[in-house]
């Protein structure tokens, strides 16, 4: 069980507490809508996180040509906008 402690605050103080909150809100929600950026290349993992699909899923898209894989060695990377293009409406 948690205790609540309750202390006496006056309406200028709280005002001034919600918009220091809302400020950092506002700056952690920019922050992480500025992370899309369509030029940006993707590992294998990240991409499966991103898409929330399998690796074997990501496997076979690539190898049925469904997405398109960008290699250097044998590391292979995608484009998130290519990866956005990819996706396509179903219908309803």
């Amino acid at each position: 069980m948690h205790n609540l402690i309750l202390t006496p605050i006056s309406v200028d103080d709280l005002t001034e507490k919600i918009a220091l909150k809302t400020l950092e809100f506002l700056e952690q929600k920019k922050a992480t809508t500025n992370t899309h950026n369509p030029d940006e290349l993707l590992t294998r993992e990240q991409t499966c996180d991103y898409l929330h699909i399998d690796s074997s899923t990501l496997w076979y898209w690539t190898n049925k040509g469904k997405v398109v894989a960008y290699g250097i060695g044998n590391r292979r990377y995608y484009k998130k906008a290519e990866l956005l293009e990819c996706l396509i409406p179903l219908k309803k």
